[in-house]
């Protein structure tokens, strides 16, 4: 690595953010999403369910379908991430699962409305979402090797997740603005879609998938130039025999290390209810609201630009102060934020009614996406952050894995709670009210968390 110099280090893994950010922004929240919802909930409507009964089961067929990816990764993460330490050798599992993303992405393709299959459409954006979500492991470990000063880290996780939220909010207005179409047929900036895409077959919609694709493999270029794995020690193949000892060994020593265990069981709970609100947004905006996957889109882009605002502003404050006050201050203005969520109708705010027509609903959601991207954007990056003081250096990865274990171990709890609850109420509004327990389980565990963790000399 002694070719490349720290300022492009920081860049090439700057450039992962950017390049899979529209997985979460464009497929997961705001476009595609949406478009399963409203699509999911026709074919139903055609079998003859009724209206609002079709959009709880929509919803809740998306919430089981996330439920089954999230399962596959938190078997699997802590075993990658204990591979890739035990072997030395990160970077083939990155090319490995950059390739599911762009297939699962690509994929999605084929989902127009004619021959609309749930099953399908869930299958392929569960092989994107594991491959980002496990290439997001990998990356996320190169964070302590970036600068020798452990307080610049926050920083450095700030800014980056910052940059991938630009990079949302570029891919956003790509698609806002050239490629879907409105209620009118055409563009947010008044044209027809690009490439003569039909709006009456969904193209101008299911595009998304193939424009995520392609985006994340012209990105990932400068992350492949300049990131190199430590060549200093051979790799010594797989070692999956090896890796499992460690990681076994890691498990059963995590009683003895308190502040990380009580971490990787408060991220468990405050990340997956973030998820959930990330997940359902623009799902609750298309069904309770009525917006189009055109109006969700704007409403991305506030939430994305105001997320990559705060990232940066968090990632200072985060060196300042460290990373601990910056994840209570989010996770307390979250619980805020999703009970103004579950309080609006497209009559009432706060559950006091504002009469037929108003736009007060409207201008409270924008306001709520507004925050959710502020504060999420930020608990994310200092969370990332604060796994770097948590973990054991020497295990860095292995330590991600379990991350990415805690986060994903309920990562199926938060869209189940929904799906049920939205099953079980017959409603979207309050299908949503899971996270707030879920932010609070959170809090609660910090107590037992130590700022500079366990392994600290």
């Amino acid at each position: 690595m002694a070719d490349i110099s720290p300022r492009k280090r920081i860049w090439g893994w700057y450039f992962f953010d950017w390049a899979s950010q529209p997985y979460n922004t464009l497929l997961l929240t705001f476009i595609f999403g949406p478009y399963f919802a409203q699509t999911a909930t026709a074919t139903l409507v055609e079998s003859g369910m009724a209206l609002d009964s079709a959009k709880a089961q929509a919803q809740a067929y998306w919430g089981y379908g996330l439920a089954a990816a999230g399962v596959g990764i938190a078997v699997l993460a802590p075993i990658l991430g204990a591979v890739a330490d035990s072997s030395g050798r990160r970077m083939p599992w990155i090319w490995l699962f950059s390739a599911l993303y762009i297939i699962g992405a690509a994929a999605l393709w084929w989902t127009a409305p004619a021959d609309f299959s749930v099953l399908w459409a869930l299958f392929f954006f569960g092989i994107g979402l594991i491959g980002m979500e496990f290439a997001t492991i990998f990356t996320n470990s190169y964070l302590p090797e970036l600068d020798d000063d452990p307080a610049e880290l926050g920083r450095i996780s700030g800014s980056g997740w910052a940059f991938g939220y630009v990079g949302g909010v570029v891919a956003l207005l790509t698609m806002v603005f050239l490629l879907q179409a409105g209620d009118n047929g055409k563009t947010f900036i008044g044209i027809d879609p690009l490439f003569g895409l039909d709006p009456e077959t969904g193209a101008d919609t299911r595009i998304v998938g193939p424009l995520t694709a392609l985006w994340f493999a012209v990105f990932m270029v400068p992350f492949f130039l300049y990131t190199r794995d430590n060549m200093s020690a051979p790799s010594s193949g797989l070692r999956l025999g090896a890796a499992l000892g460690d990681l076994q060994q890691t498990l059963r020593n995590l009683p003895r290390h308190p502040s990380l265990m009580a971490y990787l069981g408060s991220s468990m709970f405050y990340r997956d209810a973030l998820n959930g609100m990330y997940t359902f947004g623009g799902i609750y905006a298309l069904g309770v609201l009525e917006w189009s996957v055109q109006e969700v889109g704007i409403f991305g882009i506030l939430a994305a630009i105001s997320g990559a605002v705060f990232c940066w502003i968090g990632g200072r404050v985060d060196r300042r102060v460290g990373p601990m006050p910056v994840i209570v201050f989010c996770c307390i203005l979250l619980i805020l934020t999703a009970i103004l969520i579950i309080s609006l109708t497209p009559t009432s705010v706060m559950f006091i009614d504002v009469g037929e027509g108003s736009a007060a609903p409207d201008i409270s959601f924008y306001i709520a996406g507004a925050l959710i991207g502020a504060a999420g954007g930020a608990l994310q990056a200092s969370s990332r952050n604060m796994l770097t003081r948590q973990g054991n250096p020497e295990r860095m990865t292995e330590a991600f894995g379990l991350y990415a274990l805690s986060g994903k171990a309920t990562s199926f709890l938060a869209p189940l709670l929904i799906g049920i609850t939205s099953d079980i109420t017959g409603s979207q509004r309050l299908g949503i009210t899971p996270v707030v327990g879920l932010f609070i389980l959170g809090l609660i565990l910090l107590a037992w968390v130590k700022r500079d963790g366990d392994f600290a000399k």
